[in-house]
């Protein structure tokens, strides 16, 4: 009779495992949604907007690449924008090196909007 006990208590333990395991997996999946939410979807949506930036320039915006180089933007290819950083003066650089509006142009378009 105790044979049988221990049977039944050996038939019984596989299915308490199964539940084990899927509880070792509970926080690897927490730790990938706080990933998703803090590191991955911010930057997706950093390169969205970073895309959409590059997609409406147009002449006579005045940008700045990631070199640092201040300029207006004199001629647009699909892959390259010509700057004029000075007189007489143009470069071409890669599209996607022109990061933003320079912080000295964000500033007198934040201030000429409040006036």
């Amino acid at each position: 009779m105790a044979g049988i006990a221990y049977a039944q208590s050996a038939a019984a333990a596989p299915a308490a495992g199964g539940m084990a395991a899927f509880g070792q997996f509970v926080p690897l999946i927490l730790i990938f949604v706080v990933f998703y939410f803090l590191l991955i979807r911010p930057q997706q949506k950093k390169a969205q907007e970073q895309q959409s930036f590059l997609s409406n320039l147009q002449k006579g915006d005045k940008v700045m690449t990631g070199g640092g180089v201040h300029g207006t933007i004199t001629g647009l290819t699909d892959s390259t924008a010509t700057l004029e950083i000075a007189d007489n003066v143009r470069i071409k650089v890669h599209r996607g090196y022109i990061l933003a509006v320079p912080p000295a142009e964000d500033k007198q378009a934040t201030s000429a909007k409040k006036a």
